[in-house]
């Protein structure tokens, strides 16, 4: 049995030097074979029981010593193995010692920046968020509005038509008939969403963003809509920023007005992105036109409201002075990262 022991430890320090170099799973294959469960000299260790009693503690003791020296010389061959396999793949160019790099992360489109950020201000002013699909009936983006099929209004807008009476819609707008239509005065809401115009040169695209506002009410004034908007101007661009209303004609709403901001690159003293005005316009808005009320069963002669509508694009470019509406489409990270 002492003779089997040293032949089997022999075999054992040689087979592991010899598989050093050559892979983890050799060397690990000849810890199984040696002191695994079922090894040679584990199954050494179990038939001790079977010797004759004065053999017993020589054969146990050696059987132990050459285990442990069997094991350590497994183990530095394994450490040995992972240090020359770390050193080769760090002269390769990696280092798994190193801390990983960091993904770069994600940001908000400026778009949806300045989108989110309208919400933030008319929220605050106690409207809530209304939502309605991009392909309506042209009964929601048209006639609800005051615009039948014969009106000249439709002439303004270059509508994407799927049949005659589906249609991609042209504003948010039919989310406002379609809020009405649920709930009862009174009620606040601006419906902020994409919309689609056959339209396309260096300043329109053919989808783009809109964010449209309705308030409703027994006692709402065109007084009540100058200071909201007066008010969101600020709050979007600044407190020095001057606020003009002019007269203008929208189908849904009677009067209308037309909004103007003092120019924000100019400071109002004239410039070519204001035409040397020192105006620029950003947005529409007006009294809700009682022929609107009338399609959604309001009673004209209790409630009033006021209606608003602008353009995030366009509110964006002269938020930060951006000249060039392709850029918000072309995704060139160099770009979108400022924001």
């Amino acid at each position: 049995m002492l003779d089997r022991l040293e032949t089997i430890r022999k075999e054992a320090l040689d087979a592991i030097n010899k598989a050093k170099d050559s892979s983890r799973e050799a060397i690990e294959a000849l810890r199984v074979r040696f002191t695994g469960r079922k090894g040679e000299l584990t199954n050494i260790l179990k038939s001790i029981g079977s010797l004759p009693p004065d053999q017993r503690p020589k054969v146990g003791q050696l059987a132990n010593r050459y285990k442990n020296e069997i094991e350590t010389a497994i183990k530095e061959a394994l450490e040995k193995f992972d240090q020359k396999n770390s050193e080769e793949t760090c002269i390769a160019g990696l280092d798994p010692t190193l801390p990983g790099r960091r993904l770069p992360y994600g940001r908000l489109h400026p778009v949806t920046q300045v989108m989110d950020e309208i919400c933030a201000i008319f929220s605050r002013m106690g409207f809530s968020v209304a939502q309605g699909p991009e392909v309506e009936l042209d009964f929601y983006n048209f006639e609800a509005l005051n615009i039948p099929p014969d009106h000249p209004a439709r002439d303004m807008q270059d509508t994407f038509y799927i049949d005659d009476k589906v249609l991609l819609r042209t504003h948010t707008s039919p989310i406002q008939i379609r809020t009405m239509e649920k709930l009862e005065p009174p009620l606040r809401i601006i419906a902020p969403g994409k919309v689609y115009r056959c339209d396309s040169d260096v300043t329109h695209t053919p989808m783009f963003h809109q964010v449209e506002g309705l308030m409703v009410d027994t006692r709402v004034s065109f007084a009540d809509l100058k200071g909201i908007l007066t008010h969101f101007i600020h709050q979007i661009f600044s407190d020095r920023t001057g606020v003009r209303f002019r007269p203008s004609f929208f189908p849904f709403t009677e009067p209308s007005a037309e909004v103007d901001i003092q120019c924000v690159i100019c400071g109002g003293s004239g410039c070519r992105v204001c035409s040397h005005t020192g105006w620029l316009e950003v947005l529409g808005a007006g009294l809700v036109n009682p022929a609107v009320f009338r399609h959604v069963g309001y009673d004209t002669e209790r409630f009033s409201g006021f209606a608003f509508g602008l353009g995030i694009e366009r509110i964006t470019m002269l938020k930060y002075g951006i000249d060039d509406l392709r850029l918000f489409f072309d995704n060139d990270l160099r770009f979108l990262t400022q924001f």
